[in-house]
């Protein structure tokens, strides 16, 4: 068979066979032509293709070309990735009878959906989240983004059914399935890709870094139902304002911080509170955030200022133990800049009357998606790791009376701060 003279480049061999590519543009040309018919607004979501688009974005030459060719939809791989909103899905219940009359073999995986999920019912119903067309030994995958209460998109993980064929798809070359996503709604432009019209996210390389940082951890509401069964929730009237107001600020402090690109996690007991009981715990009387402190913008306290939140304390600085701390709705919003060191991370704390300080030690950890409140937040993926770092083996306990600078499991005397630097160090509003 004849070898591509370049990339993207696909010939007719000698015999006149179309040659492998073709057979997966072909396929790819009868697909969108179907959920265009469908009107199913599909989006081209395949990481390499993406990839290769944005650094190729303006030249489109199959529009001059007279032969279709493959060099951005086919990218070398035998399965090109799909996304659509389930809403839509939803609209076209013709669209895989039609697919299959087309010649295209289906597998369908279905999962719980979290939607329904909660502290009162934990709902069997099923709903579809992956949907893989094979046709000539190709795949097009077509994964289903949901929206949720916290206004992002979300897909599942792909999970087969013990009577599935394993060998349908080169499984462990999917782009999606691996974990639950979740996704910012992208804009998306109608464009020409390969002679075929596609969607596309407008910004690429945002989506095709959310891509990377999509994975989403499900609260773990079976746990969360046990635990409260053991220690009902506070139901009086401070308990229930406190979460209102913890949501404000949750919601507040997410779209501040968005908006300066700043990544944060929900740390110490609002962490342990979405862990085990999937809400936030009402005694603490505060939130508390993680910032990386690479992560660190001298813009932060002024955007929380007009965002109409006070400056209540700032301790350390940059180089050590950074802590600021925010008070809006009367309740305080703890924000813990966390230090690399080899295989661990740390935050500081410092006690304003006796300039003590301390240090908080964390094994290493990645961060995922969550969602609190109604508000799509990072967690530490591991956990339970950081948790138990936190609070011990007893983590699952409720203790009402902690001492910062004693209880935790993790805390560590460090130092004190010179008198003479006190007060650029130990500033209390």
């Amino acid at each position: 068979m004849a070898q591509s003279l370049e990339p993207g480049l696909h010939l007719l061999d000698p015999a006149g066979h179309v040659m492998s590519s073709q057979v997966q543009w072909q396929n790819l040309k009868k697909f969108l032509a179907l959920a265009q018919f469908f009107r199913l607004p599909l989006f081209l979501a395949d990481s390499a293709a993406l990839a290769l688009l944005s650094q190729d974005a303006l030249r489109q030459r199959d529009r001059a070309m007279h032969e279709p060719h493959c060099s951005f939809l086919c990218a070398g791989r035998p399965i090109t990735s799909f996304a659509l909103p389930a809403s839509q899905w939803q609209l076209s219940p013709g669209f895989l009878l039609a697919a299959e009359q087309k010649g295209f073999q289906l597998l369908e995986v279905r999962g719980r959906d979290p939607r329904l999920a909660s502290l009162d019912t934990l709902s069997g119903e099923e709903i579809p989240l992956h949907f893989l067309f094979r046709l000539h030994g190709y795949i097009i995958h077509v994964v289903l983004l949901y929206e949720r209460s916290g206004g992002y998109l979300w897909h599942g993980a792909l999970r087969l059914k013990a009577t599935a064929d394993p060998t349908f798809a080169p499984f462990r070359l999917l782009d999606y399935g691996r974990h639950a996503g979740a996704y910012d709604r992208p804009e998306l432009l109608l464009t020409v890709v390969d002679g075929l019209d596609v969607r596309v996210p407008r910004n690429i390389s945002r989506f095709l870094v959310q891509r990377q940082e999509a994975r989403f951890l499900e609260c773990r509401y079976h746990d969360a139902r046990s635990f409260l069964q053991l220690y009902p929730d506070d139901s009086s009237a401070a308990a229930v304002e406190f979460r209102r107001k913890a949501k404000v600020l949750l919601r507040l402090a997410a779209q501040t911080l968005g908006r300066l690109d700043i990544p944060f996690w929900i740390s110490s007991g609002t962490c342990l509170g979405w862990y085990r009981q999937c809400g936030v715990i009402s005694y603490s009387r505060d939130v508390d955030i993680g910032i990386f402190i690479s992560d660190f913008r001298p813009q932060i306290t002024t955007a929380f200022r007009d965002a109409g939140m006070s400056l209540k304390h700032q301790f350390g600085k940059v180089e050590d133990s950074l802590e600021l701390s925010f008070l809006g709705e009367d309740v305080k919003l703890d924000i813990f800049f966390f230090y690399r060191d080899g295989d661990v991370v740390w935050n500081g704390g410092t006690q304003a009357k006796s300039g003590r300080k301390f240090k908080y030690v964390f094994p290493s950890f990645s961060l995922c998606w969550a969602e609190l409140l109604e508000v799509k937040v990072r967690v530490p993926c591991e956990t339970l790791d950081y948790v138990m770092a936190n609070y011990g083996g007893t983590w699952s306990v409720p203790v009402k009376s902690w001492d910062w600078k004693s209880s935790p499991s993790n805390v560590i005397e460090n130092g004190v701060w010179p008198v003479a630097e006190w007060a650029g160090l130990i500033q209390v509003y």
